[in-house]
């Protein structure tokens, strides 16, 4: 059974290896990294869409069948959309702190068309120098896990990254709301949440924003911040095995 690894953003694909080394036997791993990050060549703006429609063709020249898609936070809305453009091939999906609208958290009431490339911040990012570079991305991994470890992988990632991938693709994901695709996905999902900063409020928004889908659960780890893989591994790997074995 083939399984579709979608990394969040600026992440390799390795960040699934443990993952994957983890997983029941039986199933075939595809690890994915996107263009401009981990060495790969960048590609030209907009980037999200480009990796969306590249990703579909994959799947589609690959003639998957039934095909199982792990995504976390932007592999999550990637594991989102393809599910949407391919309900009869995409059955089952599992979102990693992933959330269709970031920009509805993150934003409030700003429209889409009020974030753009040109702006103050994505010019200062831009013209960062490495040192500064480096405090921005420690202080990021700092917030986005416990595990000492993968917060160094994290900030490494983030500084090896293409800048303008870095900055412009962030925009494309601060654009994106997929809350209209979802009454169109067929495949069962799971959706595991971080625990960061609280249960309560995580999960309030969990129900509000995917309360389009239909077949779906949610459930929290307890001592988690963004990157469950690393904060709670053991079961984080209990979760992904019981729902694809499902």
């Amino acid at each position: 059974m083939p399984v579709l690894f979608l990394p969040g953003f600026a992440c390799p694909g390795s960040v699934w290896d443990e993952t994957v080394n983890n997983l029941t036997p039986g199933f075939q791993a595809h690890l994915v990294t996107y263009a401009g990050f981990n060495g790969v060549s960048p590609i030209p703006m907009p980037w999200y869409p480009a990796l969306k429609e590249a990703l579909k063709q994959y799947i589609i020249d690959q003639q998957m069948q039934q095909v199982y898609i792990v995504g976390h936070s932007m592999g999550g809305n990637l594991a989102t959309d393809l599910a949407a453009a391919l309900p009869e091939r995409v059955t089952k999906i599992l979102l990693v702190d992933a959330i269709p609208c970031m920009r509805e958290l993150m934003m409030p009431g700003v429209p889409a068309e009020g974030v753009g490339y040109e702006a103050p911040y994505n010019t200062q990012m831009l013209n960062m120098d490495e040192n500064a570079i480096k405090q921005y991305a420690n202080m990021m991994a700092s917030n986005m896990t416990n595990n000492k470890t993968g917060k160094d992988s994290i900030m490494q990632w983030m500084v090896k990254a293409d800048r303008k991938t870095f900055v412009y693709g962030y925009v494309d994901l601060l654009k994106l709301d997929l809350r209209s695709a979802l009454p169109s996905i067929k495949a069962d999902v799971l959706i595991l949440g971080a625990s960061f900063p609280s249960k309560e409020v995580v999960q309030a928004n969990y129900e509000k924003q995917y309360a389009q889908l239909t077949k779906k659960q949610i459930v929290l780890a307890n001592n988690s911040k963004h990157f469950i893989m690393y904060d709670e591994p053991t079961w984080f790997y209990a979760q992904t095995n019981t729902f694809l074995k499902k």
